[in-house]
């Protein structure tokens, strides 16, 4: 027996900017190339069926690129009225061939990325079922480490005190920034939190690509000892040989991922042996239909699995991967949705709600720029 076929009705796109309580710094900043990150812009896409079902996306963008990223989905949403929601592939080719003269990564399958979520969601809840079991999950709970609380504008006290509290609240691990201009503060800052931990907690670090080569090659050696889970971004993020000769020649193993914006780029960094983790970024390489086919490239090679930020999508797709994956916790973005996540003995539980299981807040609505529908009587 066949399914019926459902058509979209109406698309509605908002533009949502997220206050931060505290000017974020890391090493990007230190090094002058970025200024503090005050705040996050979001693209909230909501897409109506015929049969009445509804799907919720969103992608993000930090410091700048969020009014094109909201100005190009705006262009191309009105091509998903009148298709069958469940044909998510073709659609997201459709919308990546409406906006191609600007390329098929970066900004404009970022803008893609919203809808495509929100297909996903849509056929999700359409099958009452959670994202991760719609896809097949390998598991109902994820590893999760934190990272909000590692920044490098944060005195060393401070993070002492957040890491605390991030285990007491159940999380498994702990991320701290480094790549400060000054390799003894990295040093001291490293020594310090693994030494409040203890050997046995999962502690990573992150150098936001702020290291050369040379640099990174001895920190890395002197960071041997502290038994890291990962080094994260070392280098520039399109040095794929210089992070697959650190990963050589260094027993931690490397991350390196999060900032690449195609499945094309992630292939290369696959390929050249780069990476021992992955660090995809759903909505910023277009999406879940995009993230499956690199997660497929990924578990090939045999490599670990820890996407970035976007808690909410990622804990389905890392409960998807075949090989054990971790997730990255930031409450940031809690204030956007009614509801909330939750871990427990080091693990982020996976929704059992139909779809990603969030919706969109009334703090949410608040923090509303602007706003555009496409069918259902208006335009």
């Amino acid at each position: 027996m066949t399914s019926p076929s459902d058509r979209i009705t109406r698309v509605r796109l908002s533009s949502v900017t997220l206050p931060l309580d505290t000017p974020v710094s890391d090493a990007k900043v230190l090094t002058g190339r970025q200024r503090p990150m005050t705040e996050i812009a979001f693209l909230f896409a909501e897409i109506g069926a015929e049969s009445g079902h509804q799907g919720f996306g969103f992608g993000y963008s930090k410091r700048a690129g969020g009014p094109g990223q909201y100005a190009h989905a705006r262009e191309i949403a009105p091509d998903l009225l009148g298709e069958d929601p469940s044909d998510i592939a073709r659609l997201w080719d459709k919308l990546v061939w409406a906006g191609a003269s600007v390329g098929r990564s970066g900004l404009a399958t970022q803008a893609v990325a919203a809808l495509d979520i929100a297909l996903w969601d849509l056929k999700a809840r359409r099958a009452g079922l959670s994202l991760a079991k719609l896809l097949g999950a390998h598991r109902d709970s994820v590893r999760c480490y934190n990272t909000s609380g590692g920044f490098l504008h944060a005195p060393v006290e401070q993070v002492l005190d957040n890491a605390t509290a991030a285990l007491e609240r159940g999380i498994g691990g702990i991320k701290i920034k480094v790549g400060h201009p000054d390799a003894r503060v990295d040093l001291a800052r490293v020594t310090a939190v693994r030494e409040h931990l203890g050997d046995a907690v999962p502690l990573m670090v992150d150098a936001n690509q702020q290291w050369d080569r040379p640099t990174a090659q001895r920190l890395g050696r002197a960071l041997e000892p502290y038994g890291l889970v990962w080094i994260e971004e070392p280098l520039d993020a399109y040095d794929s040989a210089g992070h697959a000769a650190l990963a050589a020649s260094l027993d931690t193993p490397i991350a390196t991922g999060e900032m690449l914006t195609s499945v094309a780029e992630h292939a290369e960094l696959i390929r050249a042996g780069a990476a021992d983790v992955v660090q995809p970024d759903a909505p910023r390489i277009g999406g879940i239909t995009p993230f499956l086919r690199l997660a497929g490239l990924a578990e090939h090679a045999r490599l670990q699995l820890a996407p970035h930020f976007a808690m909410e999508i990622h804990v389905h797709l890392a409960a998807a991967y075949a090989l054990e994956p971790w997730v990255e916790h930031f409450e940031w973005l809690e204030p956007l949705f009614e509801e909330r996540l939750e871990i427990r003995d080091g693990r982020m539980l996976v929704p059992a709600r139909p779809g990603l299981g969030v919706t969109p807040s009334e703090q949410a609505r608040e923090w509303t720029t602007d706003q555009c529908e496409f069918g259902g009587g208006s335009r």
